[in-house]
């Protein structure tokens, strides 16, 4: 079941939606379990930076939704994965596949400086992952960032993964975060100096930006019922952390978390 912060959540609503005239279609025989797949649809609140290093947040919709094969158990992804689909399979130790995220556009008024836009940005690119057992997981992301910020970015993670097939699926573990000179003057440079906000000309070198950690809980509490959540935290590190935006405006700590409930049903 896909849930992820940081806006690539409205790929997945995009990606339910079109599955929607298949719901409506189908045969009532195969509702009732005549074999195919199963469904997840559902929804929920969540709250993250509005912006990166910013101290500001505001609550969102959290899309669910989900597709597999009937009388598989959960999957696991990792609630900060980008929204894609691993190439060689659920099952594979190695897999790879495309990763896309959505990152909202960032105004002056947001900041409270006058250090330029960041327009919407839509980051394309893949990941690869390596699962040595049902209990641990490694994955690399790397995505281009299309319009906006026009970086380059990157994630490095692992998770530890406890699980009942049936019931509940939990997972923690710590993240590293890159990107390159464009989306760091994007977020964190000053292209001049504002004595009137009293800051400085400051112009970042792209690398390591945050070194974090993110827990997600997926738990079926019904035949048909359940629920899902995750919480975040990052610490801005580097150019980044020591940006006069992001020490005069924003936050070197950024928390995200969501909570909701979801609805299976096979077709």
């Amino acid at each position: 079941m896909k849930t992820t912060h940081r806006s690539p959540l409205r790929l997945a609503a995009l990606t339910g939606a079109a599955f929607l005239p298949l719901f409506a279609t189908a045969p009532a025989s195969a509702q009732d379990g005549g074999g195919g797949h199963t469904v997840t649809l559902g929804g929920g609140a969540q709250t993250y930076p509005k912006f990166p290093g910013s101290d500001s947040y505001g609550i969102n919709f959290l899309p669910i939704f989900g597709f597999r094969r009937e009388g598989t158990p959960m999957p696991f992804e990792a609630p900060d994965d980008g929204t894609g689909f691993g190439i060689l399979g659920r099952g594979s130790v190695v897999n790879f596949g495309p990763a896309i995220r959505l990152q909202n556009k960032r105004e002056e008024d947001d900041v409270g400086a006058p250090v330029g836009d960041v327009g919407f940005t839509v980051e394309v690119g893949g990941f690869v992952e390596v699962s040595p057992s049902e209990n641990f997981r490694l994955r690399a992301e790397l995505r281009q960032g299309i319009g906006g910020h026009g970086g380059l970015v990157g994630d490095l993670g692992a998770d530890f993964v406890v699980r009942d097939e049936n019931t509940y699926i939990f997972s923690i573990g710590p993240r590293a975060r890159w990107a390159d000179n464009d989306f760091h003057d994007a977020y964190f440079g000053v292209p001049f100096s504002i004595p009137a906000s009293g800051l400085p000309a400051y112009n970042p070198n792209g690398g390591i930006y945050a070194y974090g950690a993110v827990a997600g809980l997926t738990w079926r509490v019904g035949r048909n019922w359940g629920l899902q959540g995750y919480a975040g935290y990052d610490r801005l590190v580097g150019d980044a952390a020591d940006s006069p935006i992001v020490r005069a405006f924003g936050s070197r700590d950024q928390f995200s978390g969501g909570a909701g409930l979801f609805f299976e049903f096979n077709i």
